[in-house]
């Protein structure tokens, strides 16, 4: 008798992406810009083939690059075989259906990506319910056009045709969604908020920062835990709190929270409020910049305009820079620690600097009352701050 044989299916080929920039938008940060833009393609599991860059003061309203770009961006796209455009911009319903239409490939906003990453990545209830009431979100405005091909182009009595129809039971149909996963959010919310109670005795620390920082690799190093990390954008999408166990067995408490990106679409804001809440109701906020980033000053400046926009009043921060193994400029690490006095030099990694750390988030804590350890055992404890 034969043994089975069994066909081994071929893995999916990536989609093939070209980019789209625009400089009245960008300035002269469009080239940080676009290699961000490259690197959320990359986590979206897309292959990057070219790039097109528009250079003029504003934008064409019907396909936001002008009629010229948008032949030379066709001509990349037939040349490179790509399938797919994605715009370092925000593009209205009808400039998406416009170029989809004058391209003939398919079009993506930088909103529509990050949404599609943050899908993706979702793993807890919490998460994946967060990350479909802002699709949605984004989706309401969009679904005219998704019916543009059902419309009738007469009006009057008896031209009332099926797109109309099927647009309004689709808009309704969303609404009732959306609807249901507020619903949904309010009742984990009020779940987190029974933990937070809990936690209120305890002293509470977050880690903030810019996307792939390293936030979840010293959320590692200072609490012993083996949260997921990935040197990829976007790879903690969920709030999550260990204890972080003293010298003298004293516990605080310290969360891995999202990290932050510019241009974040406001729908996701709004829907992970109730995980940001964990940073803004901490009694300490260390905000993580990678150090190695030639970018780090405007990650900085939109990790503080994300917060400022989150928080009711200012709450104690400390900048810790880490990733610091990838430094090689000494000249430049003095120049952080004279520009940055009280900031914390670090390596998540190596460990390098996590002592004088672990003692500063001690010093802070010590006129908080804080649990005892419980247990011989050595390192971190957990608390949840999801729903699994």
């Amino acid at each position: 008798m034969r043994p089975k044989s069994y066909a081994i299916a071929n893995p999916p080929r990536p989609e093939r992406a070209v980019l789209v920039g625009h400089v009245g938008r960008d300035g002269h940060d469009l080239p940080r810009s676009l290699e961000e833009l490259r690197r959320l393609a990359d986590t979206a599991g897309a292959r990057v083939l070219g790039t097109i860059t528009q250079r003029r003061g504003g934008v064409h309203p019907p396909t936001f690059i002008g009629k010229g770009k948008v032949a030379e961006l066709k001509e990349l796209a037939q040349e490179t075989g790509a399938d797919l455009a994605i715009f370092n911009d925000d593009l209205s319903p009808p400039q998406v259906r416009n170029l989809e239409k004058e391209l003939d490939v398919k079009v993506v906003d930088r909103s529509e990506l990050i949404l599609d990453i943050f899908a993706r990545r979702a793993r807890t209830r919490e998460s994946r319910l967060q990350v479909e009431l802002a699709q949605l979100q984004y989706m309401l405005p969009r679904l005219t056009g998704m019916w543009k091909h059902l419309e009738r182009q007469a009006a009057g009595i008896g031209t009332r045709g099926p797109g109309e129809t099927q647009l309004e039971t689709d808009r309704r149909f969303v609404r009732e969604k959306i609807a249901r996963l507020k619903d949904a959010l309010k009742r984990v919310e009020r779940e987190r908020e029974t933990q937070r109670r809990r936690r209120q005795q305890r002293f509470r620390a977050a880690l903030v920062g810019y996307t792939n920082a390293g936030k979840s690799t010293l959320f590692n190093a200072l609490t012993r835990a083996d949260v997921f990390v990935e040197d990829r954008l976007f790879a903690t999408l969920d709030a999550t709190t260990r204890q972080m166990v003293s010298p003298e067995r004293h516990l605080a408490l310290v969360t891995d929270t999202v990290g932050f990106i510019r241009k974040l679409p406001h729908h996701l804001v709004a829907s992970f409020h109730s995980t940001l809440v964990e940073a803004v109701e901490a009694d300490l906020l260390l905000h993580v910049v990678d150090a190695a980033d030639p970018d780090f000053r405007r990650q900085m400046q939109a990790v503080e305009g994300v917060l400022e926009g989150l928080l009711e009043e200012p709450r104690p921060t400390v900048l810790v820079f880490n990733k610091l193994d990838l430094v090689a400029d000494e000249d430049f690490v003095a120049g952080l620690v004279a520009g940055y006095p009280g900031a914390f030099m670090v390596s998540a990694r190596t460990g390098a600097g996590l002592d004088r750390l672990r003692a500063y988030v001690w010093e802070q804590a010590a006129g908080r009352p804080v649990g005892r350890a419980s247990g011989a055992g050595r390192g971190a404890g957990s608390t949840r701050g999801e729903d699994s």
